[in-house]
């Protein structure tokens, strides 16, 4: 059940976009097995004003950079959460074709009780 959001800089096609969404998809599905169809996601556009980042890390970073925050059930290990950073960075490079020094990822583990999925309901508490 992760719910996740991603934000980049403004001026991508929509394709780019599209790929970018079904390549997170991708990704948590081969690593986290979430389920089929488990798709919560977000993607906020910024202008070069309000979008910055640095060289922190030794990494030369691009304007195509894009920050990824995934929350999840605090049920992921460590090598899960590995095997996810790897496949993200691999499947955007293969489409839409970001660089991986260009992929800043964040996982946020949250208890399951914390989790409303509709109708008003604590669904895994």
């Amino acid at each position: 059940m992760p719910l996740l959001h991603v934000s980049l800089r403004a001026g991508k096609p929509a394709t780019y976009r599209q790929a970018i969404f079904d390549s997170l998809y991708r990704a948590m599905r081969e690593t986290l097995d979430v389920p089929e169809d488990d798709q919560f996601m977000t993607l906020s556009e910024h202008d070069a004003a309000n979008f910055r980042y640095g060289a922190a890390f030794g990494i030369a970073r691009s304007d195509d950079l894009v920050y990824i925050q995934i929350t999840v059930f605090d049920t992921r290990t460590v090598e899960q959460k590995k095997a996810l950073f790897r496949r993200i960075a691999e499947l955007l490079g293969e489409s839409p074709g970001i660089r991986p020094e260009d992929v800043f990822v964040n996982v946020y583990p949250t208890a399951k009780e914390n989790w409303s999925v509709g109708n008003g309901l604590a669904q895994f508490a």
